[in-house]
């Protein structure tokens, strides 16, 4: 059995099923991670929402921010945010309610205890062990897989607070973790969330850092796989993996086999 990651689709279905066949992934005996946003800005994110959720078990995808926009979307909530095309055949499909439902449903964070190897969209902070992870994503998970989930979207939304406390409490809570898990990239000198830096990290301003180098993480020992960051593309080091190598912008899609033998296998892409 080989167990394969995939970087960021957001809409990319043709890519996608090339690189599976490239793979010759077998759903009967391999099984498939993806980093999460696989939806937005590409021209096929309702056949690859489709298509996802038919390969049951065989694959786990974590929620990436694009993908808790769409859910917000199908709420009603923009959260300020100009509608994106590429999202309107979703909200307008049949079987809408069914797919918003499954992604919803969809975890924040995934750890293998067999590879040693978490899975989560963009990264998580310092302070986090991998179990402690886990914890805080499964705050979030169960807002939105209850009766509350819909009171929460509203508040998806900001950029605050920028630094983790045990103190948080409600929606400042469950936004802080959202935002670790789904959106971080930089942290600054102090170990808060720094949202304004999307390019390569050597283009950063003085005084921050990619998550993954700040110094003293607790996660360390275990190895992270995670996207959302085009601008770094493919990065593998011992304990990560970064995976999204801007298929939507033309680039690549990316796929790295987790055990056995390391391989790497990319596709070029014409997403959009």
């Amino acid at each position: 059995m080989a167990v394969y990651a995939i970087g960021d689709v957001q809409g990319c279905y043709d890519p996608l099923r090339r690189l599976l066949d490239r793979l010759e992934f077998d759903p009967g005996h391999d099984r498939l991670w993806l980093t999460g946003d696989l939806v937005n800005r590409g021209p096929q994110s309702l056949e690859v929402l489709r298509f996802v959720r038919g390969l049951g078990r065989v694959v786990t995808t974590v929620l990436g921010n694009h993908d808790l926009h769409l859910i917000a979307l199908a709420a009603g909530i923009d959260g300020g945010r100009d509608p994106d095309a590429t999202l309107a055949p979703v909200l307008a499909a049949p079987d809408r309610d069914e797919l918003v439902t499954w992604l919803r449903k969809r975890p924040l964070a995934h750890y293998d205890e067999k590879l040693n190897t978490l899975l989560v969209h963009a990264g998580l902070p310092a302070e986090w062990t991998v179990k402690k992870t886990l914890k805080r994503a499964a705050e979030v998970e169960e807002v939105l897989r209850g009766d509350a989930w819909l009171e929460f979207l509203p508040a998806l939304y900001g950029n605050t607070p920028a630094r983790w406390s045990g103190k948080l409490e409600g929606h400042k809570r469950l936004r802080y973790i959202v935002n670790a898990l789904t959106r971080v990239r930089m942290l600054d000198e102090e170990g808060r969330l720094d949202f304004s830096h999307k390019g390569p990290p050597t283009d950063a301003k003085k005084g921050l850092v990619p998550w993954f180098d700040a110094p003293d993480a607790r996660w360390r020992g275990t190895r992270i796989v995670f996207g959302h960051w085009s601008a770094l593309g493919l990065m593998i080091r011992p304990d990560l993996i970064g995976l999204d190598t801007g298929c939507v912008w033309n680039r690549e899609l990316t796929a790295v086999r987790l055990n056995g033998r390391p391989k790497v296998v990319q596709v070029d892409c014409a997403c959009t």
